[in-house]
């Protein structure tokens, strides 16, 4: 028997409707793993706790151990949970979030070892400027799991909703479609040492970073 295609959930990008965006919290929430967009691009989410969900992920983008993960927070209050940070680097996270940037930062035991690079024990932690990523994250009421969707070969993002669920129809539970996004991933900062390290140049300016 065919999976079923993924559902597709029309939001609008700049005042999402609450009925629409509870229902995909709900999906999230209940181990689904959605697709939706962000201040950058397209982006994978799934639940923080859920194990199948996140080697679903895994398989889509093919990602190997080391792939760092990202925390989506609705804002510095819930990232001091998850993350050791610095005076120094608290201040810099206050100056550039909500925004297009991906900090790394060691992750504190309420992370999921899952989700950690094995090795150095850090966590990506993002606060995104995008309406229906941050009505998602209220419901939800809590940081949930996230990575670009980059698919294996490709160099960018999907960026059109008929792609995606052209070519992760059938892989992915729910597709929030929400008009184009961009094409251009996070800039990602490494402030685990309190000293900024840019990792990824993207669309966050990095020249405040750079020393």
């Amino acid at each position: 028997m065919a999976k079923r295609s993924a559902q597709i959930l029309k939001i609008h990008p700049v005042d999402p409707e609450p009925r629409l965006i509870r229902q995909a919290a709900q999906q999230l929430m209940a181990g689904d793993v959605i697709v939706y967009p962000t201040d950058s691009t397209y982006a994978l989410a799934c639940h923080i706790g859920d194990k199948a969900a996140l080697e679903k992920i895994r398989r889509i983008r093919q990602l190997a151990d080391k792939h760092n993960f990202t925390l989506m927070c609705r804002d510095l209050s819930e990232l001091a949970t998850y993350a050791r940070v610095s005076n120094t680097a608290y201040r810099l996270l206050k100056a550039f979030t909500p925004g297009p940037y991906t900090f790394l930062l060691s992750a504190t035991a309420e992370v999921p070892r899952r989700l950690m690079h094995p090795k150095r024990k850090t966590i990506g932690l993002r606060v995104p400027d995008h309406p229906v990523t941050q009505a998602l994250l209220e419901a939800v009421g809590e940081p949930f799991m996230s990575t670009s969707l980059i698919l294996p070969g490709d160099d960018l993002p999907l960026s059109e909703v008929f792609e995606i669920e052209e070519q992760l129809g059938n892989q992915v539970d729910l597709i929030i479609e929400s008009g184009a996004c961009g094409v251009e991933p996070t800039t990602v900062v490494d402030l685990v040492d309190g000293v900024p390290d840019i990792v990824r140049v993207g669309l966050g300016d990095p020249s405040p970073f750079e020393a």
